[in-house]
């Protein structure tokens, strides 16, 4: 636990571009951060190599960081001798927090748990709608301008007892299938770090990924891109996935073979929901831009517009934690790297 600074406000700074800070820190949760800290006046560091960032980071210790934050290598971190904490405003610190700062014990928060708050909510309107054949319907309906029979609606159209697959339990994961158990659907996971009874404390069955791919109607892909898990959803899941099944992924493109994706959605043999590609955006002239059983949308899923002040309010109530001695509520740990986006 973080040693209280009674009578005293830690001194602080903010790092990330400004664009992001535009964005994120309104005037709001810029006043609820000087209320505990020491906050440094703008404009934000975007550039920890210039003069006043060396004499600002010469006395920060409580650094709040975001998108565009320059790497925090061991030059800065002989520039900030005193700073002791990190707190994200957004997801992943792995673009800016290195090993030189675990090595110096610098504690690390971050915001992930709030951005999962819409992808999951993107991901489980995905489900429901592919589930329920809207963009389908809504093109046919657009094309004809006639009310079809809905007595002849397939049986495979509709959310009631669909199966729906969980790639990996990470934040979001876990938040969608919480989401899920409102609704009348089938859940399975795979993910190697949770057992059976994780899982069913979830929500979820725990199934081997084979089984995953051959059984769901809907597989949805939460999976961080790491090493191991690049082309993760290969040529061989993709290729058992049963005709018609969507693939939804919010995770990074990477992840799955896009070329395999291409040529099952191109075939008419699954459909897909993608806000992430590989690479990010497709080229112009890329097949899936133009296959009308594959919604791609412009990595949106994570917080945007008015949900970025889940993420200030998050970060806000960090760096209070912390200068209280309390702790953070959402650290983030180096064991914890191998399994993190």
């Amino acid at each position: 636990m973080t040693e209280s600074l009674p009578g005293r406000r830690p001194r602080a700074a903010l790092a990330m571009s400004r664009d992001a800070a535009a964005a994120v820190l309104d005037a709001q949760p810029l006043a609820a951060l000087a209320e505990v800290c020491d906050l440094a006046p703008p404009p934000v560091l975007d550039d920890l190599t210039t003069p006043r960032a060396r004499s600002l980071l010469a006395g920060t210790e409580l650094l709040v960081t975001g998108w565009g934050c320059p790497p925090l290598d061991e030059d800065v971190l002989r520039s900030a001798p005193r700073l002791r904490a990190v707190v994200h405003t957004a997801g992943s610190v792995r673009g800016h927090v290195t090993e030189a700062c675990w090595e110096r014990g610098i504690e690390v928060s971050s915001a992930a748990a709030a951005n999962a708050v819409p992808v999951a909510e993107y991901t489980l309107a995905m489900i429901l709608l592919t589930g329920k054949q809207v963009l389908e319907s809504a093109r046919a309906y657009r094309a004809t301008r006639a009310l079809p029979d809905g007595l002849r609606t397939p049986r495979t159209t509709g959310n009631h007892r669909r199966t729906v697959g969980i790639l990996s339990a990470s934040l979001v994961g876990r938040r969608v299938i919480a989401l899920l158990r409102s609704h009348d659907i089938d859940v399975l996971l795979h993910d190697p770090h949770v057992d059976d009874d994780e899982a069913r404390a979830l929500g979820a069955r725990r199934v081997r990924a084979a089984e995953l791919f051959r059984s769901c109607d809907t597989v949805s892909v939460h999976t961080p891109l790491l090493p191991a898990t690049r082309g993760l959803v290969s040529r061989e899941l993709i290729a058992s996935m049963r005709p018609g099944a969507v693939l939804v992924n919010t995770a990074r493109g990477a992840v799955v073979d896009q070329e395999a994706l291409t040529e099952a959605a191109v075939a008419g043999r699954i459909r897909a929901v993608l806000d992430v590609t590989d690479p990010e955006p497709l080229p112009p002239g890329h097949p899936l831009w133009d296959c009308e059983n594959v919604l791609i949308t412009p990595h949106v899923a994570g917080a945007s517009g008015n949900e970025w002040r889940r993420l200030a309010d998050l970060a806000v109530a960090e760096a209070g934690r912390w200068a209280s001695g309390a702790g953070f509520r959402h650290p983030v740990r180096r064991e914890d790297l191998p399994f993190l986006a």
